[in-house]
């Protein structure tokens, strides 16, 4: 079986409701944060600006929306330094382009990272009526996506960037068919290459990525994390691996690691699992992660598992960490 025909039945076979919030509800992680341009890296933000992509199955004709909670940064599920001076801008791109491009799937962005088709963009700063309220982009017409044969599904682009100001807007992404309430898309679902996320407070709340690995090809994978502020632990977990630990960043720095790739972990998702010290000292950490093949490629991590939670098929008693 080819590696894309083995990716859509895979897909097609764990694709469940509640697969399109960003972050995912099995990826329990509290919130996306972008930091307006004039902040400080040390506040966890290396870049200022977030990529999602919002996959459609090329069936799905009817028209599709994509909304986003709280997209102001005001009040209190956002960070504020100083005063309330950021401004924040979400904008949707389709078109040819727009998510093929090598230059949106970097980290260090080039001037081509907007590359496609804009079809919606709103700037929001201080705006109390969006506070913990849901803006919605659409209605967008599928076909609309730039159709990526990898995923067999048209594809959109969302660029979250701090345009001005200092201060973290926290906020969610949703895909959804109908514009009033959340109803998924049959078969939709989010990748996305690099994750500014605000971590739980709470030292019990477990949190995870999960990067998918489709090409036999990949031997090693490097993890790479920024400002974690040295608190707490990840480890990767997977159907050959009970556990094993990756370096934590302290403030303001990198941290990197590699994983050896072991052939049962092939067309399966890895359990990247977050957590903090036991002590919860540490509060508000704003953390960047992502992956890498041996060639430097960025690897897609999918809002949903696909294949479903790796399960270790060795003896967790001998090996679990």
């Amino acid at each position: 079986m080819s590696k894309l025909l083995t990716l859509a039945v895979l897909l097609l076979a764990v694709i469940v409701a509640k697969a399109q919030p960003v972050p995912g509800s099995d990826e329990n992680i509290p919130n996306l944060i972008t930091f307006g341009a004039d902040a400080e890296t040390s506040w966890g933000d290396a870049n200022f600006c977030q990529i999602i992509f919002f996959a459609v199955p090329k069936e799905h004709t009817a028209p599709i929306y994509i909304k986003v909670y709280d997209p102001d940064c005001s009040g209190d599920n956002d960070e504020l330094q100083g005063v309330w001076n950021t401004q924040t801008s979400f904008s949707v791109y389709g078109g040819k382009g727009s998510c093929s491009s090598k230059a949106a799937q970097k980290l260090l962005l080039d001037s081509n990272y907007d590359e496609g088709t804009l079809l919606y963009s709103k700037t929001f700063g201080n705006d109390a009526q969006y506070n913990k309220k849901w803006y919605t982009f659409g209605p967008i017409n599928p076909s609309e996506g730039e159709y990526i044969p990898e995923e067999d599904r048209h594809v959109f682009k969302v660029i979250i960037e701090g345009m001005a100001g200092d201060d973290g807007n926290m906020y969610q992404l949703f895909m959804s068919t109908r514009e009033d309430v959340h109803n998924e898309v049959e078969g939709g679902y989010a990748y996305y290459y690099k994750y500014t996320v605000r971590l739980h407070d709470d030292p019990k709340e477990l949190s995870h990525i999960y990067p998918y690995i489709n090409d036999s090809s990949i031997v090693s994978i490097k993890q790479t994390n920024f400002d974690w502020d040295n608190d707490g632990w990840i480890i990767v977990r997977s159907v050959a691996t009970a556990g094993q630990m990756m370096k934590i960043s302290k403030d303001d720095e990198w941290a990197h690691s590699l994983y050896q790739i072991k052939p049962d972990e092939y067309n399966t998702s890895l359990d990247i699992q977050m957590k903090k010290h036991p002590s919860g000292n540490i509060r508000n950490n704003n953390v960047v992660i992502y992956f890498e093949n041996q060639y430097g490629e960025l690897l897609k991590s999918y809002s949903v598992p696909i294949g479903g939670k790796p399960k270790y098929k060795g003896n967790p008693v001998a090996e679990e960490l």
